[in-house]
């Protein structure tokens, strides 16, 4: 009798797992600026939101057991919330200009709350999380495709 190859040895598990680390790691972070430090998120932010914390559901799902179908729920998601990333990042870089700011109330998406080694900001290191987990994706749909 043949034993079944365990999930973790099954191509592809290992970036999925990669990927579903940094979303649930930036979840972690999300919460912890806003709950913990209180910084009140932004319009942006919220949709960085939106698009990352399904994210920390739809992985493991599809991980156990391996569902290459994953990938179809996940990349859109990631791409969504890469473009927003993206455009908040221009945004504060005055890449963007002012007028065309989706954030009249509240919190602006311009305002620069935490930036660490005098260059990452909050929108920085969510498009860098973004980056990593399509990536990541990426490569687990080539792995999953031999």
């Amino acid at each position: 009798m043949r034993a079944e190859p365990s999930q973790a040895a099954q191509p592809g598990w290992t970036p999925l797992f990669g990927a579903w680390l940094v979303a649930a790691s930036s979840m972690l972070g999300a919460l912890f600026l806003g709950e913990v430090m209180e910084l009140p998120p932004c319009v942006l932010c919220w949709w960085q939101r939106i698009a990352m914390f399904p994210l920390v559901l739809i992985l493991p799902a599809g991980m156990f057991p391996l569902d290459r179908g994953v990938l179809r729920y996940a990349l859109p998601l990631t791409l969504a919330g890469w473009l927003v990333a993206l455009f908040h990042v221009l945004l504060v870089a005055g890449v963007i200009p002012e007028r065309i700011q989706p954030c009249s109330r509240g919190v602006s998406c311009r305002e620069i709350q935490i930036e660490w080694l005098g260059f990452l900001t909050i929108p920085m290191l969510s498009l860098i999380a973004f980056t990593l987990i399509a990536g990541l994706l990426l490569f687990a749909q080539r792995r999953m495709s031999r």
